[in-house]
């Protein structure tokens, strides 16, 4: 079973502001150090922004309204913590501990990412599909429930009926939806609004796409500091997440749907 959102679900939103504010420092230098957490909902969103780049609240406020509307932003930044700062001071090394694991995805897993992107393709507003064996679950707000029904024959599309959805009447906070993200990747962080340095980024993404050129499960871990992981240097990892973000369209992009 597995279950998916799109990018218009309220954690989604505050994922692809996170990775806009990403997107914002790799424009400004060309490996900055950043963390963002960012919680939207109910007219409001907040941001917390950890970081050495030189960042314009102007920019970040302008990311913010072009993603989620009319909102009232609160944002916050502050420089990152001198330690963690230092342990990049002599060349690329592991950003943080970790665990991770990549797994091959299943034919499920695949069915219904393309379900996902279809549904949003027609109805691009907040949505949830969950695909279980040969049970489908539609939820999408906004949209002509009929149609659905007819174009998903057996799907259970919108049980309690219509709805709207959106930030307007939910919440979202970075990093809630990992399985949606991951699959059957997930261990402990998540994807978004960190740096490439961070290996919750770019060993997760090393591990998946391995995974997924083997088809064989890939267990991996790392302490602050490394300077390999896998048996290849952190900084060749690194540079391999960067070419998949970029081939991507960035951070914000990477946002929308994760992994698959």
């Amino acid at each position: 079973m597995i279950e998916k959102v799109n990018p218009s679900h309220p954690d989604k939103v505050a994922d692809r502001i996170a990775g806009a504010i990403v997107d914002l420092a790799y424009a400004a230098e060309e490996n900055p150090k950043i963390a963002v957490e960012v919680l939207i909902g109910h007219g409001f969103c907040h941001a917390i922004v950890e970081t050495d780049a030189k960042l314009s609240i102007r920019d970040i406020m302008d990311a913010i309204s072009r993603i989620a509307g009319d909102v009232q932003p609160d944002i916050v930044i502050v420089p990152q913590d001198a330690h963690l700062s230092e342990n990049q001071a002599d060349g690329v090394r592991c950003g943080d501990n970790g665990i991770f694991k990549g797994m091959p995805l299943t034919a499920e897993q695949k069915e219904l990412s393309q379900i996902a992107h279809k549904v949003y393709e027609k109805y691009p507003a907040d949505g949830k599909y969950i695909l279980d064996g040969i049970r489908l679950i539609i939820c999408q707000s906004n949209a002509d429930s009929e149609e659905l029904k007819n174009t998903y024959p057996g799907a259970e599309v919108n049980p309690l009926g219509d709805w709207t959805g959106g930030t307007d009447v939910d919440t979202g906070a970075t990093n809630r939806k990992l399985g949606s993200d991951m699959a059957d990747s997930v261990t402990g962080g998540g994807l978004h609004g960190k740096d490439l340095s961070k290996a919750d980024v770019s060993v997760n993404i090393y591990a998946f796409l391995k995974a997924q050129k083997t088809g064989k499960p890939v267990q991996l871990v790392c302490a602050i500091g490394d300077d390999e992981v896998d048996g290849i240097p952190y900084a060749d990892i690194v540079e391999q997440a960067r070419e998949y973000i970029d081939s991507i369209g960035g951070f914000e992009k990477f946002a929308e749907w994760g992994l698959f």
